[in-house]
């Protein structure tokens, strides 16, 4: 209870005169001072995002929901705003202007995220039934598909003779994801599908991939993967940075768990649960990068 009414007291009053008091000393706003005291990347982005969000100034609160196009135009209002002469901080402008790419690209990014999700695969759409047959290349590429619907699908971990009934949870972002991972880590990819039908400790490779596109998903929503993007895309990202964190959590999780041994597949949800976590505690890093550079063709 004391920690809320400390922090609703410093939010709404002490923080106000505190930045006011340091300004009269320094010379200097907060966003300066956090530009400038930082290094680039989340530990920077981070506070300014804070800064952004706890101001009582709404052309600084309105910068966290500018468009790539306007935002020149946003950092010369918030340094007029703040009477910060260029002159005297030239770095600041460049500065401000990465961390906004980074705040807005992250909410751009959830919303084509989120667009994949909700676009249901379908049969009768070309791209679609080409993507999926082209997954089927990339991991067996010695090996015929007989038909298009068909029990081989479970070759590669789908649960019936027609994978497009997996893909409900996560719609085309689940199928974008595997055939992603596939084509800029072939190696890698094939190496995870070969411990996924390993005769005792074997897994689901195709729905577990689905699975794990969703803790992805989750963990952007969530807003947890802010400290990632921030460190390993300095500017706006993208929905190719998110495919290559599923290639990370796709590699990572095969590794987990073939070291984790698991009696059964049915203690899936047990040692997914665990990995989870262990991703969440890595993200709390403000130096996390969770980037896989093994392999790949970018």
């Amino acid at each position: 209870m004391f920690g809320y009414i400390w922090e609703y007291v410093y939010t709404s009053f002490l923080r106000y005169w505190l930045k006011w008091l340091i300004r009269q000393v320094t010379g200097t706003c907060e966003l300066q001072r956090i530009c400038s005291g930082h290094k680039p990347g989340a530990a920077r982005t981070t506070k300014a995002e804070y800064s952004l969000q706890s101001s009582k100034n709404k052309v600084l609160r309105g910068a966290l929901e500018t468009t790539k196009d306007s935002l020149e135009q946003c950092v010369d209002q918030i340094m007029k705003v703040k009477n910060i002469k260029p002159a005297k901080d030239p770095k600041f402008k460049e500065s401000l202007n990465i961390c906004l790419l980074q705040i807005t690209g992250y909410s751009s990014l959830y919303i084509s995220v989120e667009d994949l999700r909700k676009e249901v695969f379908s049969s009768d759409n070309p791209e679609h039934e080409a993507m999926i047959l082209k997954l089927w290349d990339l991991l067996m590429p010695t090996v015929k598909l007989e038909s298009r619907i068909t029990k081989q699908w479970g070759d590669i971990g789908f649960q019936g003779e027609d994978p497009k009934t997996d893909f409900r949870g996560m719609g085309l972002l689940g199928l974008i994801n595997l055939v992603f991972f596939s084509e800029n880590y072939t190696a890698e990819a094939r190496q995870v599908l070969s411990h996924a039908n390993h005769p005792k400790l074997g897994y689901s490779y195709a729905i577990v991939g689905i699975n794990l596109t969703e803790m992805a998903y989750s963990l952007l929503k969530s807003g947890a993967l802010k400290p990632h993007f921030y460190n390993a895309v300095q500017g706006t990202p993208e929905l190719q940075h998110f495919h290559q964190l599923y290639c990370y959590l796709a590699y990572e999780f095969d590794k987990f768990w073939v070291a984790e041994e698991p009696e059964s597949i049915m203690q899936f949800n047990q040692y997914r649960e665990k990995f989870h976590n262990i991703v969440r505690t890595h993200l709390q890093d403000p130096d996390v990068c969770l980037t896989l550079t093994v392999g790949s063709k970018n």
